[in-house]
Parts: C-alpha cells; structure tokens; sequence
C-alpha cells in the first residue's frame, strides 16, 4: 500500500487525511498539537459563548474514526533535495510521498507581544477572553481591533474574523447595558480593508460602523505596538487597553528556512493540481501554498479543503491507482462566508462575475452555529456530509 505523510493538523491537514484515505492511501497524520482547532466557530470564545474544548476536536479520535495514524511531534526540517522530513522526537524521516499542510507563518511588527489574536496560537482566545472581562469588569475602557496586510502576497490577509469579533463584542457590551461606556475602534492600515468583498460591500459595513459608533483608523501604516494601543508612521497613536491585531500571513519559518520552491513572500510555489513545483509525489494545500488567480483571491477554509479533496485525487491517479482526470483548486476560487455579529450575520460571497454582502437577521447567526455544530459532526462521521459542503 502507498504511503502518504501528511505535515499539519488543521482544516487543509485532516481534510487531506481524510480523502487520502478513501482514495486507498495509508495515512499518517502529524502535528505538533493533538487537536484540531476550529477557528471559524473561535470568534465566541472571547465572549464566553463557546468553550474552548467546544471549538477543539481531538486528533486521536479523528484519527480513530477514519483509519489513519496520528502522530504528535513537530517539524524542524523540510528537504525537497532529500524528500525528507527532520522531526523534532522522531528525527529525519524520508518521504517519497509528502503533503504540507502547516498552515503560514505571521508578518512581524514591533511589539507584537503588546496585541492578542483571534487568528493565531488557539490559547490566546482564552487570553482575550479575559482581558476582555477584565476591561468590562473595570467598567469603562477603548478596545482597538485590526489587521495587517502583507505587501508581498495579498492572499494571507484575514480580516473577517476580525470584523466578526469586532460585532460580536459590540452586541455584546450592548446586552450588558454598557456599550456607552466603551469606546471600539477598527484599524487597518490599507485605506479600504475588505476591499476584496467588492464595492458594495464596503459601502454596508461603513452604514454598519456609523451606525453602531464604531471608530475607525484606515489607511495609516502601523509603526509600532505598546502596552498603551497602536502607534502609526505618522506618530500619531490610537489609544487602547486592549490590542487585538491579526498579522497577515507570511511564509511558515520552516518554509523559508527549506529548499522549496517559494514566491516572494515565502509560501509554496505550486500549480493548479497542488503539486510542488519540480518534487514529484510532494503536494502543498491550505496557508501555506501560494495561490494563483485574481486580485481578490483568499486563502479560506472551503478552498483549503478544496485543494484537500484534489490533492489526494491527482496523488492517486499520478500512481495509478485510478483513473481520471486530475482537478484543478483554482476553478473554485471564491470568497465564501457567513460573517457573524451575534445579533444576525452577513452572506459574503465573491467570484469573477459578482460580489455580494447580503445581511441576514438572527438567522444569519444561527446559521453559523449550525455550521460548526455540522462540520465537527461530519468530520466525526456521525450525520452523512451534504455533497458541495
């Protein structure tokens, strides 16, 4: 039996085990964390409205359910020369056939360790949950909430967690009575962050800011971070107690410390089929590749999952043990999303020919706890998966 050595342990990573699977691979799985964090559904953790052990799934158990081995270690080492892998417990390991799927790496600014993230290690959302509290707790306070592009590569900006954050917390200041005791502001240094969402969009998310007195600091470079808020090229400094910054995404150190073919912001270089450019039988799906396509494009969970699903489909028909033809990831790009604001949701959608921000009431929002109830529960094999989804 073919076997695939699968480097990661999130979306693109287990979707990835998953499908090899049934494609008739032996899998093993490595991560350096022994759970699966679901950071779509993470958005509630800071709010006290989901637990962290909610929005985490255990590796062993998936693993059990699906037949493939889990193994815990780290990656300290990629070579594309060797075709092999130097973990930190179990040492170097030859991998004729290889998936990476370790997600990217962050953009560095000073003073990073002044902000907290939604978007990165899965305990600073308990970390925000309590300065959270903390600062309600006190009474009155200015939260700052922003993120980061990457001038290199546009596609690994993450802003929408943030702005579901951001609605969130002002929904729920307001069913604490407190919101006019609270100052929020949004900070971004592109002057239109979500530009990607299309015009429209950012035409009702601005009726959105006014409306729920939402401040906002575009188009400034950030300089630096302190304990104090943020402080812009211009010298100009937004005040806050509470800092919390998604950093754009940037190649994965390991990436950029390897012999693997990188663009120039250090992510993968692959083609349509998710093969690595010049390895034979080494695939790159999720953050950690570089995506080709429009201007607009996003590194999202659906198109992780995507290049997941082809990925072991080309693997097993460039072996032989199936026929077809291989499938492309870029056919698929879209900007896909149901963005939360506790009280109701927005329908992101964007392709080549439309772009879409369509609100939806209390629905909106259920609608996204659905979705984390739905994608813990298929990946289980408890309920059947919709076909598309």
């Amino acid at each position: 039996m073919n076997k695939v050595v699968i480097l990661g342990g999130g979306i693109a990573a287990i979707e990835a085990a998953i499908f090899y699977k049934k494609e008739g691979f032996e899998v093993e799985l490595i991560s350096e964390r022994d759970y699966l964090f679901i950071y779509p559904i993470s958005i509630w953790i800071p709010l006290g409205t989901t637990s962290f052990e909610y929005a985490s799934m255990p590796l062993g158990k998936l693993a059990q359910r699906h037949g493939f081995i889990f193994t815990k270690d780290s990656v300290v080492e990629i070579s594309g020369e060797q075709k092999s892998v130097t973990l930190q417990n179990s040492g170097i390991r030859k991998a004729p056939h290889l998936v990476i799927a370790i997600g990217s790496g962050k953009m560095k600014h000073d003073g990073l360790e002044n902000t907290l993230s939604i978007c990165a290690a899965p305990e600073q959302s308990l970390m925000l949950k309590t300065r959270i509290d903390e600062i309600i707790a006190k009474g009155s306070g200015k939260i700052a909430l922003g993120f980061g592009g990457n001038p290199k590569d546009s596609s690994g900006v993450r802003g929408g967690p943030g702005f579901e954050l951001l609605f969130n917390l002002h929904n729920h200041l307001v069913g604490k009575g407190v919101r006019d005791r609270f100052e929020l502001t949004f900070f971004a240094p592109m002057p239109q962050p979500g530009a990607r969402m299309g015009t429209k969009a950012l035409a009702m998310m601005a009726k959105m800011f006014t409306r729920d007195k939402i401040g906002t600091r575009y188009g400034k470079k950030i300089s630096r971070f302190t304990s104090e808020g943020v402080v812009f090229e211009d010298k100009s400094v937004l005040e806050a107690d509470l800092t919390m910054f998604i950093p754009a995404g940037d190649g994965h150190p390991i990436v950029k410390a390897s012999d693997l073919p990188q663009n120039d912001a250090g992510f993968i270089r692959i083609n349509d089929y998710c093969e690595i450019e010049g390895i034979e039988g080494w695939y790159a799906i999720g953050d950690v590749a570089a995506l080709q396509g429009p201007d607009w494009k996003a590194k999202q969970g659906h198109i992780a999952e995507v290049m997941a699903r082809n990925c072991a489909h080309n693997h097993a028909i460039s072996l032989g043990l199936k026929k077809g033809e291989p499938k492309g990831y870029q056919e698929h790009l879209t900007i896909l999303c149901v963005m939360d604001m506790g009280d109701g949701a927005g329908f992101v959608y964007r392709n080549d020919a439309k772009a879409l921000l369509i609100p939806m009431p209390i629905i909106g929002h259920w609608m996204k706890i659905a979705w984390g109830w739905y994608y813990k529960w298929t990946k289980m094999r408890f309920i059947p998966r919709i076909p598309g989804l």
